[in-house]
């Protein structure tokens, strides 16, 4: 088996180490300042007190006929349609898309070819220190790496994430999963925005009480559409009342999860979170009416 990561920020870097460990054929594509750098270091990265280096083969270019079981495209959501272009004449036949976005999986087929599209998302988070990544996986029980479910290839991407450690869940309909991680996570990435100390916004009452509210909003919006949320606990936003989810965001904001998985992201990558903050909301304009 072997895997292309195509772009070497955060998620992919990660990505890369985890599988490149436990044995799998591992190449990572990358441009720029960081092809510089992992041309130069190497794929470093962090494990407990220590930095480590992982062997993996560094792409500059990828040539068409450079065949990978699967293309692992973990690039930001305004970079992804020139990667799928970019990607149109490479025989691999399957691209994995880990990215944040609202496009028809059809339009992205259109583009890159039929039936090469296996959607996903990844559940990790973290960022650089210098040249070294320091990036870890969510916990499973709060957002596992969750693929959709197509012809079959997702389980065996599924075990191909297991052998490597990285936890995942197949879903039926990976779009109103999407939705509803928007739902969460445009709200979150909105309050750090709105907040004269972003790194202490989960000492704002007043901000956590809104951020609940509109959280919960969004869920109820997406319900009353006839959609089901996904993943079940999502209900859990949309029932549980807004005093008791802003006294849990203000903790969670306050953690080392929050920091690491929350504001780092939302910090690094503002145009994206607001990008994401208007296609959410035309959405639910234009499915109900909505904000």
């Amino acid at each position: 088996m072997r895997v292309l990561i195509y772009g070497a920020g955060v998620i992919g870097s990660l990505y890369a180490v985890l599988l490149a460990e436990a044995g799998i054929e591992t190449a990572v594509y990358a441009r720029g300042k960081r092809l510089e750098s992992l041309q130069k270091y190497g794929l470093q990265y962090k494990k407990g007190n220590r930095i480590r280096t992982v062997r993996v083969p560094i792409l500059a270019e990828l040539k068409p006929s450079d065949r990978y079981d699967y293309i692992l495209l973990a690039v930001r959501e305004h970079q992804l349609l020139t990667a799928l272009d970019e990607l149109r004449e490479n025989i691999s036949p399957t691209i994995v898309t880990m990215a944040n976005s609202l496009d028809s999986y059809d339009d992205w087929e259109r583009i890159c070819g039929k039936g090469r599209i296996l959607p996903a998302f990844p559940g990790a988070g973290g960022g650089f220190d210098g040249e070294v990544l320091d990036a870890a996986l969510t916990p499973r029980i709060i957002q596992p790496t969750t693929i959709g479910r197509t012809d079959g290839r997702e389980r065996k991407l599924s075990a191909l994430f297991r052998k490597a450690g990285i936890p995942c869940q197949i879903v039926e309909d990976m779009h109103a999963w999407q939705i509803c991680h928007l739902a969460m996570v445009v709200p979150i990435a909105d309050a750090y925005y709105a907040s004269a100390d972003p790194e202490n916004a989960g000492r704002d009452r007043k901000l956590m009480r809104k951020t609940a509210v509109q959280i919960r909003r969004n869920m109820k919006y997406i319900s009353s559409n006839g959609m089901r949320l996904s993943p079940a606990k999502m209900n859990l936003l949309r029932y549980c009342p807004s005093a008791v989810t802003s006294v849990i965001l203000g903790l969670v904001f306050r953690s080392d999860f929050g920091n690491r998985f929350m504001y780092q992201h939302s910090m690094k990558a503002p145009d994206e979170m607001r990008n994401l903050h208007k296609q959410f909301y035309g959405y639910l304009r234009e499915t109900r009416g909505g904000r």
